[in-house]
């Protein structure tokens, strides 16, 4: 006989991890988070403010705070610290947009990886461009994707504001925007600039509400046009925030060669993306980033650190810096135009 030295509960449990993720997944379409953000609940005020059935909400609730985002003080469930500041929909970091796309649209397509690594074709639509005209066409599919999107930039944002120097720009010109999220965290900070989005036509009504809210219609422009047939306005700073990673490695390049020629001379271009590791073997988040865009776009996946630099290096800007953003959970890679 031999002994068995190496365990098979590692496996088991990444084999299962989808069974940790709905049930987070469903904690936030349920609005757990948020109704306990009024105070701790015992498992029948919550079974009853949700109108779960009363088989399994102690089930539900206990894995929860097995998984470490609930915590129970003998018969009352609460926040942790991180579900309170992010799970929250009244809280300003509130991450469930995201989370409730990831749970209706992500979640279903992850269901057909075997059958798209053999065929390298998305589970979802077959074209970037179409797929996001069909989700524009229905308002509430688009608000609902819109705020996925916002709630990444609700903490990318104020980092960008931040880490770079904007003191030097006068204009922004944010390519594929939507209502202008990224655009407003910069003009709180900085009162020195101005900033135009460049979207499709569908999501203008969500950039004048959202710019009308924040009191910044007056440093603010929205202009349509497709970003791969026309020239891009001029501006000293372009910025394409998950946008490269949408498209193939070609478009990629072409859309830089764009941003070159529409940022001024002094300028800068910002990308920011989920990218990997040069060495792709330490961001598992990032490479696994890569198969969520096999499932959903024709062309796209995360790419390295570097491959980025070489890109923007290539279209010609004279230098690029690289800086790490939510706690290196996203990269934002500046390319700096000469004089």
């Amino acid at each position: 006989m031999t002994t068995q030295t190496t365990s098979p509960r590692p496996l088991l449990e990444l084999g299962t991890g989808f069974w940790a993720s709905k049930t987070l997944l469903s904690a936030v379409e349920l609005g757990l988070f948020t109704v306990l953000g009024t105070g701790p609940a015992t498992e029948e005020q919550v079974r009853e403010k949700l109108g779960l059935h009363p088989r399994s909400t102690r089930d539900f609730l206990d894995a929860l705070v097995a998984l470490g985002v609930l915590e129970r003080e003998g018969d009352l469930y609460a926040n942790t610290p991180a579900t309170a500041l992010y799970l929250d929909e009244n809280q300003d970091g509130y991450l469930g947009g995201w989370m409730r796309q990831a749970s209706s649209r992500l979640f279903l397509a992850w269901s057909g990886l075997t059958e798209s690594l053999r065929t390298g074709r998305p589970t979802i639509g077959s074209d970037s461009q179409d797929y996001f005209r069909r989700l524009y066409e229905n308002l509430d599919h688009r608000r609902a994707f819109i705020s996925a999107m916002d709630a990444i930039t609700n903490h990318i944002g104020p980092e960008l504001a931040g880490k770079l120097d904007w003191s030097r720009h006068r204009d922004i010109l944010d390519v594929g925007g939507a209502r202008g999220n990224l655009s407003a965290y910069l003009l709180r900070e900085h009162a020195n600039l101005r900033c135009t989005v460049f979207d499709m036509p569908e999501l203008r009504p969500l950039f004048d509400e959202h710019m009308a809210a924040r009191d910044l219609t007056d440093r603010t422009d929205f202009v349509t046009g497709d970003f791969f047939a026309e020239p891009l306005p001029k501006a000293d700073v372009l910025v394409f925030g998950h946008i490269l990673h949408d498209w193939d490695v070609e478009q990629r390049r072409a859309l830089l060669a764009k941003a070159f020629d529409a940022v001024r001379p002094g300028g800068m271009v910002v990308v920011y993306d989920r990218m990997i590791d040069d060495e792709r073997r330490s961001n598992a988040v990032g490479l696994l980033g890569c198969l969520n865009l096999l499932l959903v776009t024709p062309g796209g996946s995360e790419y390295a650190v570097a491959d980025c630099r070489r890109w923007v290096e290539s279209a010609g800007f004279a230098r690029t810096e690289a800086y790490p953003l939510v706690d290196g959970l996203e990269t934002a890679v500046v390319g700096y135009r000469a004089h």
